[in-house]
């Protein structure tokens, strides 16, 4: 009877560890039951912050990458052959319109104006007296003292001499512009680079290499590259009235390398007719004003292009943006009866810390922004309006 009775207790032992096992179980799942009924452990509501949207009137402007060029780039190079006798400017200086740069050997030039000088006053010393030779040949031919063929010939006498000081006129014309030509002078006002000759080197006209450049850049280019994506959509905002004109489109603002603001704004001047098809983008010119000199040519700046206005736009803000498993914007709303809405958005572009949203929120939506972590679609909660500087 010994095994029986250990048997018997052994029995009653395992029911009470089942019954037990049984009681633990149950008390578990109503715990779990209660936290998924009200979303959130301990009984508690979730407590979330909300912004109420509001339809606006936006500016909306586009951000492009831009290097900037100079205004206007001269070459300086001789125009008459000769040797460098001095040169008149220091590098990196600014210099105006008019200035002479460098000095080119004047003599041989000045010897020939000379020689063209004489050239002309001997043809204009034999001009009288085939003048008056002809004139006394024309009275002699009306009374008929004289043959026509007489006549013809003094005449052609004369013709010819005076075409021969038309062209001894020219000639010292020319070699007056040769001897100007010796001193190089400066075709714009700019900014003068290096020199590339030195004094006593030997130049010729229209040689490859030139003197030295000179760089206007008050006011500077910007040439900022936008592609023809960005474009067709402003133009297809525009016909949708999406985007109304402002009176703005012409200002361009110029953000600097270092982040800061240029303090003055550009003039969207025009559009390159051509598109690179290496990269699929326009290229937009941009005059800025430059008076300090700060921009100088080849430097990376950004330019915003105002496009224009966008009536009843819906601003979201960005804290109150999330994405999706599939990686697609979505919101969180609280509907009327205080419970959470998950909302896909669509996205147009970032304006300051906002998003300007073009479908799936309306005027009124109350927008989830603080306590998102702790939601889901469908729970109730108790929310209270954001109010700015507050800190999670």
């Amino acid at each position: 009877m010994q095994p029986e009775k250990k048997m018997n207790k052994f029995l009653n032992l395992t029911f009470s560890a089942l019954m037990l096992s049984a009681l633990l179980f149950t008390a578990g799942c109503s715990k779990a039951e209660s936290q998924q009924g009200n979303g959130h452990g301990h009984g508690q509501i979730p407590k979330v912050s909300y912004v109420t949207i509001k339809s606006q009137s936006v500016e909306l402007t586009t951000e492009l990458p831009g290097r900037t060029s100079a205004y206007l780039v001269s070459e300086i190079k001789p125009q008459v052959n000769g040797i460098i006798e001095k040169r008149f400017f220091e590098e990196g200086a600014d210099v105006k319109e008019g200035d002479i740069l460098y000095k080119i050997d004047d003599a041989p030039f000045r010897a020939a104006l000379k020689a063209a000088k004489a050239s002309l006053d001997k043809a204009k010393a034999g001009l009288p007296p085939v003048q008056s030779r002809e004139a006394r040949y024309k009275g002699l031919l009306k009374g008929k003292a004289i043959s026509q063929q007489e006549y013809d010939d003094v005449k052609s006498q004369l013709d010819q001499i005076l075409a021969e000081i038309r062209y001894l006129e020219a000639q010292v014309d020319s070699a007056e512009i040769n001897l100007g030509y010796t001193d190089v002078k400066a075709p714009i006002s700019g900014r003068i680079g290096k020199s590339l000759v030195t004094v006593g080197a030997l130049v010729t006209a229209y040689q490859q290499v030139p003197l030295t450049t000179i760089h206007k850049f008050d006011p500077i280019y910007v040439d900022a590259a936008q592609s023809t994506a960005e474009m067709l959509q402003l133009s297809e905002n525009l016909r949708s009235r999406t985007i109304e004109k402002n009176g703005n489109e012409n200002k361009v603002k110029i953000i600097l390398e270092n982040g800061k603001l240029y303090p003055v704004e550009g003039t969207f001047k025009f559009r390159d007719v051509t598109v690179d098809p290496s990269t699929g983008s326009s290229n937009l010119r941009i005059v800025v004003p430059n008076p300090s000199k700060e921009l100088l040519p080849g430097m990376y700046v950004r330019a915003v292009i105002q496009e224009g206005t966008a009536k009843n736009a819906i601003l979201a803000p960005q804290q109150g943006v999330s994405r999706n498993h599939k990686g697609e914007p979505v919101v969180y709303i609280i509907n009327k009866e205080e419970k959470i809405e998950q909302r896909p958005i669509t996205i147009n572009r970032a304006v300051k810390n906002q998003w300007l949203v073009t479908e799936g929120l309306s005027e009124g939506d109350k927008l989830v922004v603080e306590g998102l972590l702790n939601i889901r679609d469908g729970v109730s909660v108790e929310s209270a309006e954001f109010k700015a500087g507050k800190q999670e």
